[in-house]
């Protein structure tokens, strides 16, 4: 027992003596006897001294937490994994923080500490950093004991970061600026300016709300400059660009403004233009006096036209609006234009005649107008033309001419009015005659009609009786 308790006072004298007065800074005189952990095998290498840190992980922190440091073990144990261990020679008089060590198989630790051995202290040294500041420890070789040698504020730069994207967009289009990679910033600002270097927008950001979201109603370069601020007040920059298409311009070109129903008229666009880039597509629409919409027509390909056929009569107005290559779109462009219905058309007719007195036959042709006073249903006829005689004397060729109204019904027609017949036989006068006809359309379009008709023609005057100078017509018509 009493060897024991001399042992024990033996060791607690060593230790006063190596570790010196509590009451001030203490003096390392040596180092070795009371680690945290020894190596074997000599002087370590700095991939032992991790490893053996990590296998004392427990004591490690529960040594943190008895000098005070226990929010520092996290950041220690994981930042020693990837350190870089260098190797020092701490100088006579070097002083250190504190330092864990092992008596008596526990963990303890001695604070404010100054190396006075006979010699430099040859030492791992690694640093960690927490909260702008970094903290230097320091490992004696061969012991494991682990040392806080120094703690300096630490304040780095702040690393400007700046994506915008997209990098391309049209007019009206959505922007978003994001700060969130730049580091070590208090304060985040970005500022906009056009291709002239006029600065058009300013946002202040925060670290924890990097982003923002913008637009441009006028196309060009954009350049956004970055700026982070550290809390120094140091600035650094950033800044990245921003193309905003130019969208192109429409051209509208009618063949005329005032069309009839039933004609063609090209409808073109080909004059569209883009300068940055190509017209891709046309989009035409017309729409009635009401605003409503009568059709629609897209075209893809060049020349970019539309050749249109207007049924019904209306005043329209034509829309178009052209497209580029990277999605722009104009401004429309507008025309008016008037489709009126086709009301005078060329006529010509051909038939056979048989004028009364043995009915003598004849060929007529005859040329004329058609006056649509009402469209589809009423008509006013002038024409005039010749017949020939297909018979010897004394019959003769004549001319022959009408005035006429005709009223429709559906493809069926009827009417009458005046006309004169000069002489068909030497023993006649030229005649003044009521004319009355009927007929049927083959068809009747817009621009052109044709149809077969009959007429009868009578005499006026008491001399002339029906039964001897009427005439008989059986013909084809065509209008254009």
């Amino acid at each position: 027992m009493r060897n024991k308790k001399l042992v024990l006072l033996i060791a607690g004298l060593l230790l006063i003596s190596t570790i010196g007065s509590f009451a001030e800074t203490k003096k390392l005189r040596q180092i070795g006897q009371y680690t945290l952990s020894r190596c074997k095998g000599g002087i370590p290498t700095a991939e032992v001294m991790k490893s053996i840190v990590d296998r004392y992980a427990g004591d490690i922190k529960y040594g943190f937490d008895l000098v005070g440091y226990g929010d520092l073990y996290l950041p220690f144990m994981d930042q020693l994994k990837t350190a870089s261990f260098v190797e020092k020679s701490l100088p006579i008089g070097d002083k250190m923080v504190w330092m864990l060590f092992r008596s008596r198989g526990r963990v303890k630790a001695v604070e404010d500490l100054e190396w006075a051995g006979k010699a430099p202290l040859d030492v791992f040294s690694f640093t960690v950093k927490k909260n702008y500041k970094i903290y230097e420890f320091i490992m004696p070789k061969p012991c494991g004991n682990v040392s806080l040698r120094k703690v300096e504020e630490f304040i780095p730069t702040a690393v400007c970061d700046l994506k915008v994207s997209p990098s391309k967009a049209n007019l009206n289009d959505p922007i978003t600026i994001d700060m969130s990679g730049s580091q070590h910033a208090k304060s985040l600002q970005v500022d906009v300016f056009n291709a002239q270097g006029t600065k058009v927008a300013s946002k202040a950001l925060a670290p924890d709300s990097p982003k923002w979201q913008t637009s441009f109603d006028k196309p060009g370069e954009f350049t956004f400059k970055g700026k982070a601020v550290n809390i120094k007040g140091e600035a650094s920059t950033c800044e990245a660009k921003v193309y905003i298409n130019y969208p192109p311009e429409c051209s509208l070109n009618l063949s005329t403004t005032k069309d009839y129903v039933g004609i063609p008229i090209i409808i073109d666009a080909s004059g569209s233009s883009d300068s940055d880039g190509q017209v891709v597509k046309a989009e035409f629409e017309i729409t009635d006096e009401a605003g409503n919409v009568v059709d629609k027509y897209t075209v893809t390909q060049k020349p970019f036209s539309w050749e249109k056929v207007f049924e019904t009569p209306a005043p329209y107005t034509v829309t178009l609006v052209v497209t580029d290559d990277f999605g722009g779109v104009s401004k429309p462009c507008r025309a008016g234009l008037e489709a009126a219905q086709k009301t005078l058309f060329v006529m010509v007719e051909a038939m056979p005649l048989w004028a009364r007195g043995s009915y003598g036959a004849y060929l007529g042709a005859r040329a004329g107008i058609v006056y649509k006073i009402v469209p589809g249903t009423l008509d006013l006829v002038l024409s005039g033309g010749g017949a020939f005689s297909l018979k010897d004397e004394p019959w003769k060729s004549f001319f022959t001419a009408n005035f006429l109204l005709n009223v429709h019904a559906g493809p069926v027609f009827f009417g009458g009015g005046a006309g004169i017949s000069t002489k068909v036989k030497e023993t006649r006068e030229s005649d003044f005659e009521l004319v009355g006809s009927l007929g049927f359309n083959l068809f009747d379009k817009n621009t052109s009609a044709a149809a077969l008709f009959g007429e009868v023609r009578v005499p006026v005057g008491d001399e002339r009786s029906f039964s001897d100078h009427h005439k008989l017509v059986l013909g084809f018509r065509f209008l254009f």
